[in-house]
């Protein structure tokens, strides 16, 4: 009865006996019976049937994958079989006695690989992420693996701890052990190496052999100071080294050729340093990253970071002074500057070198220690600054909304706008963000136009208003909304697009805006036909440019014809009274102009308007005015009026009747104190000119004799705090450009100046125009720029544009190249070296960066 058993085989034996990895049959035949088996191969060997407890194979059809399981659990049962069998059946069935661990069982808690299997595995990817895994510093495996060599042990790290040991974990490479890594033939160089969120207090000196490194992320560490040789990654692009505890930077970390994106916030760090590789205290740029015969070479940038876009620095120990920010000195293509939480303190110079660059896109000085003082209104004076600028942010600082609008709003071709919102400004517009931030959704702006938009419809407002209304707030934020509704489509929808249309929205705004009386009244039908302005202007015919035009000219005569008649009455001492004509003199700008004594000729290279003008042209185009002297700078009658001591601008233009200077009897004190623009264009003036003095002794007078005197020092002596000079359009020639002259005239004066005796201070000319003229050399202006050899500042300079347009200059000078000139225009001369493309695609900065370049 026991023997029955065993003699029948149940199906699913038979089943099983089918696979390829067990016996054929239950019973094995003689000649197989005979043969020893091996243990290696239990296959060959003799089996007993399958105990009837387990569980039967299912005859059923089974997928292709069902099918691979079942196979892979045939396989680990005889790996078994085959290892208890080699031992003797000791360690039958305990797994965790084989001498090899799997791959599985070396990972952590969070499921991730031991940190020498993740550096291993780096050989194959060329990336390797030691992110969160306490580290006090870069692993020594990390070396030993990719480089084959051993660091020093660094000082702050004597016992660096164990990972994971040899023995535990066999090297997987392609010359031993099981074979899983790479060969070393198919191994890739490390470029990205992550190590944020560790306690990492220092780098060793080592890590510049990786010299393929492209990104390093050490954010959130314990870093003090970084190895002077980490700047030799020459080929870096992407840096983060936020969160940690450094004080400053190795120097030549601001000559690194590619670095695109630097991130230091959230340090210690005391100076942007960006001038220092590049001076001659500094050591050469190209230098061996190890000094032996087979390292590779470094070459560095020969500008501070010419390719860095994105510099994160916020929260830092950054005052502006420590920031070098000189011509050439911040990196050129930035786009994005964050300085937010530095004491930074006056920032005026920083903000100007800000404003040149032509990428920056966004400044964000949030929280930052700054006031109004740091942007007054004439810090930022050229007319191309923030050329590109989106977003400037400004929140919780000192500075106020009333000092932006007066510094940017004259100076930036953007829109401004002050409105806290998460969405990007559109085209055209510069977002400054002021005072604590309140944002506000879309919603609620669009909310808040909705209301403007009806305050102006129930106020009368005529159309034209309530676009200035909407382009004053800056409601439009993303473009898509300007883009899919346009004026008229806006006015299309309102029925604006006929009068009867637009008479009726204003009645409706007026029967709106007023309270309903008890009895009808006639006051609303009054409203109703009233006027609008542009409806007056349609009337007078002021809607055209050219309409506007003859009214003001009209407007001109009209008022000239009054004075005439009041000065006839009044019978006038002296001709020079009736300059305070508002025709001719403005006492909201304190500005002066006179009318041409000679219209432009037909060929001139200028462009005039043929505009009427507002005094009566004559049959020979010369002023018939009798209050308005012939001389081309008649100062004697100017300097007696009472707005002498504060006027600030004389426009003179083609004013050469009488090509000559009138001065009054005593002309040795300052007659014009506060002129800081002074507009000669036109005026056919040689290097001489005649000089006369004033007298007022009636008609009969003998006229008196005329002196030839030098013109820029005769310029120099009667106007102190001149800042803008235009000579375009006159016969000059480099005769009157003595080195000595400009000097005179470029440079400010100390209060203790010998050079200026009559004047306590002089301020220095900042803009001089001399396009047009016969300037055929510029040795004088290569004698003041030997002042700047030798990288030395000249305090006294403040000349910031410079125009020689149109002359005939045969060559620049590279000594010209050391100017701090913001404003270089050379075009129209005849000289062939540089080619026009130098300064057409890169502008002043291109051409003086040229010039110092062939310096000898």
């Amino acid at each position: 009865m026991s023997s029955k058993p065993k003699v029948l085989v149940p199906p699913t034996s038979r089943s099983r006996a089918a696979s390829p990895l067990k016996p054929s049959s239950t019973m094995a035949s003689p000649a197989r019976a005979r043969t020893k088996s091996t243990p290696q191969t239990p296959s060959k060997s003799f089996r007993r049937p399958l105990p009837q407890d387990e569980p039967p194979v299912p005859k059923t059809a089974v997928n292709i994958r069902e099918a691979i399981a079942l196979k892979r659990a045939e396989v680990k049962k005889t790996e078994r079989a085959s290892s208890s069998s080699r031992n003797g059946g000791a360690f039958d069935g305990l797994e965790d006695a084989l001498p090899v661990k799997t791959e599985e069982e070396h990972v952590d808690e969070l499921g991730r690989w031991s940190v020498r299997e993740t550096i291993e595995r780096a050989r194959s990817t060329g990336s390797v992420n030691l992110s969160i895994r306490s580290l006090p510093c870069l692993p020594s495996a990390l070396f030993e693996i990719h480089l084959g060599i051993t660091p020093d042990p660094l000082k702050s790290v004597p016992n660096e701890p164990c990972i994971v040991t040899t023995a535990d974990t066999p090297a997987k490479t392609g010359r031993g052990g099981r074979g899983d890594g790479p060969s070393w033939f198919d191994s890739q160089d490390l470029t990205v190496l992550k190590a944020w969120n560790n306690e990492i207090v220092e780098i060793q000196p080592e890590i510049s052999l990786f010299g393929s490194l492209k990104t390093v992320d050490l954010h959130k560490n314990k870093l003090v100071a970084l190895p002077e040789s980490f700047a030799d990654l020459s080929v870096l692009t992407t840096l983060d080294l936020s969160q940690n505890a450094l004080t400053s930077l190795p120097t030549k970390l601001f000559a690194l050729p590619s670095l695109a994106i630097l991130n230091i916030s959230h340090n210690a760090i005391t100076a942007l340093s960006f001038r220092a590789p590049f001076s001659k205290a500094s050591s050469r740029l190209t230098q061996s990253s190890a000094g032996s015969f087979f390292a590779p070479v470094i070459t560095y940038a020969t500008t501070p970071l010419p390719k860095l876009h994105t510099l994160d620095a916020s929260h830092n120990q950054l005052q502006a002074g420590a920031i070098d920010h000189a011509d050439a000195d911040l990196p050129i293509q930035l786009s994005k500057i964050d300085l937010s939480g530095n004491p930074l303190g006056n920032s005026q110079s920083l903000i100007r070198a800000l404003g040149r660059l032509d990428n920056l896109k966004e400044l964000r000085m949030e929280k930052a220690d700054i006031s109004d003082d740091s942007i007054p209104p004439d810090t930022l004076l050229s007319s191309t600054s923030f050329p590109k600028l989106r977003i400037f942010d400004l929140g919780q600082t000192k500075i106020t909304t009333e000092a932006i609008r007066t510094a940017l709003a004259p100076k930036v071709k953007q829109q401004l706008n002050f409105d806290f919102t998460t969405e990007d400004p559109p085209s055209g517009v510069m977002r400054v963000l002021v005072g604590k931030p309140v944002v506000k959704e879309p919603w609620e702006l669009e909310a808040e136009r909705k209301a403007w938009m009806r305050a102006g419809k129930a106020a009368g407002a005529s159309l034209g208003e309530q676009d200035g209304i909407m382009a004053a707030l800056g409601k439009s934020k993303s473009g898509e909304e300007a883009a899919a509704k346009e004026s008229w489509e806006i006015e299309a929808e309102q029925g604006l697009l006929t009068e009867g249309g637009r008479r009726r929205a204003r009645a409706a705004a007026a029967v709106a805006a007023s309270p309903a009386p008890a009895t009808p009244a006639p006051k609303p039908a009054k409203k109703e036909i009233q006027k609008e302005a542009w409806e007056i202007e349609a009337e007078q015919g002021l809607l055209t440019e050219g309409g506007r035009r003859r009214a003001r000219a009209a407007a001109a005569e009209e008022a000239k014809t009054t004075e005439t008649l009041s000065s006839v009455s009044t019978k006038p001492s002296s001709s020079g009274t009736s300059l305070t004509s508002p025709q001719y003199y403005s006492e909201k700008t304190s500005t002066l102009t006179l009318p041409p004594s000679v219209s432009a000729s037909k060929g001139h290279s200028r462009a005039f308007s043929h505009a009427p003008s507002a005094w009566p042209p004559s049959r020979d185009s010369r002023i018939t005015d009798i209050a308005i002297p012939a001389p081309t700078l008649p100062l004697g009658v100017i300097a007696s009026q009472p707005f002498a001591q504060t006027l600030k601008i004389l426009t003179l233009t083609n004013r050469r009747l009488d090509v000559s200077l009138d001065l009054p009897a005593n002309s040795e004190s300052d007659l014009l104190p506060n002129l800081e623009e002074l507009n000669l264009d036109g005026c056919s003036l040689r290097d001489t000119v005649p000089v006369s003095q004033h007298t007022d002794q009636g008609a009969g007078a003998i006229t008196p004799p005329r002196v030839n005197q030098p013109l820029l020092p005769l310029l120099v002596r009667l106007f102190p705090n001149l800042q803008t000079l235009d000579l375009s359009d006159n016969v000059l020639t480099a005769a009157a450009l003595q080195a000595d002259v400009l000097a005179s005239l470029i440079l400010a004066a100390p209060p203790s100046s010998k050079e200026f005796p009559l004047h306590s201070t002089r301020k220095g000319l900042k803009h001089l125009r001399l396009r047009g003229n016969r300037i055929a050399d510029l040795d004088g202006l290569q004698g003041l720029a030997t002042q700047f050899k030798g990288n030395r500042t000249v305090p006294e300079w403040k000349l910031e544009e410079l125009d020689l347009r149109d002359n005939e200059i045969g060559r620049l000078p590279p000594e010209l190249g050391l100017l701090p000139l913001d404003i270089f225009l050379v075009d129209g001369n005849v000289f062939r070296v540089p080619q026009r493309r130098v300064w057409e695609r890169e502008g002043t900065k291109g051409l003086l960066s040229w010039l110092r370049g062939r310096i000898e």
